[in-house]
């Protein structure tokens, strides 16, 4: 016999994670390790998250007032709940694919992701979900370092071995709330579990 309840396997999942974890984080950021492993399947995001200035809070306020969401894939974008989003009053875009973007990018000589952070600064969006392409990491900690922007959260974990772990370590010499992780480990997937998981603490 094995369990069919979508519901039923997901909370079986989570009591499984959470008697394996070693209880070093706080309730909210907690739920957010959780979530984490449960997308991914690997224990080590426990060890590797770094969560500064208050980000899964920061993030909850910013959710809950509406707000403006860019994300670097259309992976991430995809797996990010929208129904809930749309509850709270909250946008979520991905302009990677855009005219506009490969219009930048090869004008100015620059890759879709960076180009597509410029779109997404300029108009103002307020939370950025990067979970693959470094470049447009290194592009927004250049835009907050300028003053063009302070987002009031930024999931900052591209995975790969160019540019990945560099661009995270990076984004944690910034003054934003953050949640990062250490080395090459990440991805879309992992970048829109962590948004999710702030999602569904909002109700």
């Amino acid at each position: 016999m094995y369990l069919k309840n979508p519901t039923e396997i997901e909370k079986k999942s989570f009591e499984i994670i959470g008697g394996n974890l070693k209880g070093l984080f706080k309730d909210k950021e907690l739920k957010v390790v959780m979530r984490m492993i449960h997308t991914t399947g690997d224990y080590d995001y426990e060890n590797i998250v770094v969560f500064k200035n208050n980000p899964v809070e920061s993030g909850l306020q910013t959710l809950k007032k509406g707000t403006k969401i860019f994300t670097d894939t259309r992976m991430a974008y995809s797996g990010i709940n929208k129904r809930k989003l749309k509850e709270l009053s909250c946008e979520i875009d991905c302009f990677i694919d855009s005219e506009e973007t490969f219009k930048r990018a090869k004008e100015e000589d620059i890759t879709r992701s960076m180009a597509s952070v410029d779109i997404a600064v300029g108009l103002g969006y307020e939370v950025f979900v990067i979970g693959n392409a470094p470049t447009a990491l290194f592009r927004l900690i250049e835009h907050i370092n300028k003053g063009n922007i302070k987002p009031n959260l930024v999931i900052g974990v591209p995975v790969g071995f160019v540019g990945a772990e560099e661009s995270k370590e990076e984004l944690r010499k910034v003054e934003v709330p953050q949640i990062t992780t250490v080395g090459t480990k990440g991805g879309s997937n992992v970048a829109a579990a962590i948004l999710n998981s702030i999602i569904y603490m909002v109700g």
